[in-house]
């Protein structure tokens, strides 16, 4: 089931749900207990995959409040990858929903929500901003403390009135800092619960990491040198991530991307493009236009997350749209330029001091937000983006290579 009729699903039937359930629970709703311990909470992130990297202060501060607690997590299956690779918890306690047809969505939401309630859960923590569908599965989970992002008197948001622990969303604090503040809402009561909450600056670094084993490293190593010798055998490696994903309008564009690829091979420099099987025409028309023996077509050479994370442990730098694999990159020594203009770093950055936000700052940027569900209105002509020139983005590249530490031995 794609995007936008998931948006619609969720405008049109799920605020007629979510109020049906608030009268509910003001008619036969438990009364909110507070002071007891918390020992199984469930966190809900549904969507994007690289939100899971923004989150990783928020796990940690739950392990800080509730020392021993329980985690469990509850995603779509197509995004649980990142919450394996980083054992955020255990097997047992991933819990996923098939979204592939309405009618998988609709069977693996009756099986998750049985689950869930037989665990008996204390506390649960809606991630998703104004999503009626986890709205209504942090309710429908059966937890007694509810926390979630409230739009408070914002028209066309709604999404019930049964969070406990409701959060005033804050477009202007970095999402990290929100997730962590919906950890902290568990435990306040102030109104709003923010109030009386600690100050917390934002973290430099998302606190995660990847621990791989040297046996299948060195295999990944191997294999790259055999497969990409040009790559391996250049002095500095760059990989570009062209592709726009679910949301092509945060795509800078292709003959960008080629003029910058020509100035780095220029250099001596390696690229290699990855992404997406979907992505293949795209690298291919980068690659032509770059025209040049050491701008390589990386797209399905890693067939899963793990192997891109091995990727980037051998790379210098990457270039990308903003999207997962930015954030995956902050999971590695890999210095990163991720462009933003539909979205704002200032919310989405990633958590780690070797990136660094492009961005034009035009009048109309962002344009995504969650006050209308990240649908643009923007007619494609991505100007925020395609103001940023790719002189401009290869003088930040030389300069970003010129910092990079020695690569380690092992992935030489």
């Amino acid at each position: 089931m794609n995007i936008h009729t998931q948006r619609r699903i969720d405008a049109w039937v799920g605020p007629f749900l979510c109020a049906l359930v608030s009268l509910w629970h003001k008619c036969f709703g438990q009364r909110t207990v507070t002071g007891q311990p918390i020992q199984k909470v469930l966190v809900i992130m549904l969507s994007e995959m690289g939100s899971m990297v923004l989150a990783g202060p928020m796990f940690t501060r739950i392990r800080h409040n509730h020392p021993g607690a329980e985690i469990h997590i509850l995603q779509l299956k197509k995004n649980q990858s990142v919450a394996r690779l980083l054992g955020l918890a255990p097997e047992t306690h991933l819990h996923g929903i098939d979204d592939s047809g309405l009618f998988s969505l609709l069977l693996d939401l009756v099986k998750v929500l049985w689950r869930l309630r037989r665990l008996k859960l204390d506390a649960v923590i809606d991630c998703e901003l104004f999503s009626r569908i986890s709205a209504l599965l942090a309710y429908g989970c059966g937890a007694r403390m509810r926390a979630g992002f409230t739009p408070h008197t914002q028209e066309g948001l709604y999404r019930g009135s049964f969070f406990n622990a409701a959060i005033p969303y804050n477009p202007y604090r970095h999402i990290t800092l929100q997730f962590m503040a919906l950890v902290d809402g568990l435990q306040s009561n102030s109104m709003p619960r923010t109030k009386a909450m600690p100050l917390v600056i934002k973290p430099q670094d998302c606190g995660l990491q990847v621990q791989f084993s040297q046996g299948p490293m060195a295999d990944f190593t191997r294999d790259l040198k055999r497969d990409h010798p040009l790559f391996m055998a250049a002095e500095k490696r760059i990989l570009f991530y062209a592709g726009g994903g679910l949301l092509p309008i945060r795509a800078w564009p292709a003959a960008h991307y080629a003029e910058l690829a020509k100035g780095l091979c220029a250099q001596g420099y390696a690229v290699g493009i990855i992404g997406l099987p979907e992505d293949q025409a795209l690298a291919q028309t980068i690659q032509a236009d770059c025209g040049h023996a050491l701008c390589l077509n990386f797209v399905g050479y890693t067939k899963n997350l793990e192997a891109l994370i091995r990727l980037f442990s051998h790379s210098d730098l990457l270039v990308t749209n903003d999207g997962g694999p930015g954030h995956f990159a902050s999971l590695t020594p890999i210095r990163t330029l991720m462009f933003f203009g539909p979205e704002t770093s200032a919310l989405y950055g990633p958590l780690t001091p070797r990136a660094l936000a492009l961005e034009s700052h035009a009048a109309c940027s962002p344009c995504l937000t969650a006050y209308n569900h990240r649908a643009t209105p923007c007619d494609g002509d991505n100007q925020c983006l395609k103001q940023i020139q790719p002189d401009q983005v290869l003088a930040l590249a030389l300069t970003q290579l010129a910092l990079c530490e020695p690569r380690d031995p092992a992935y030489a």
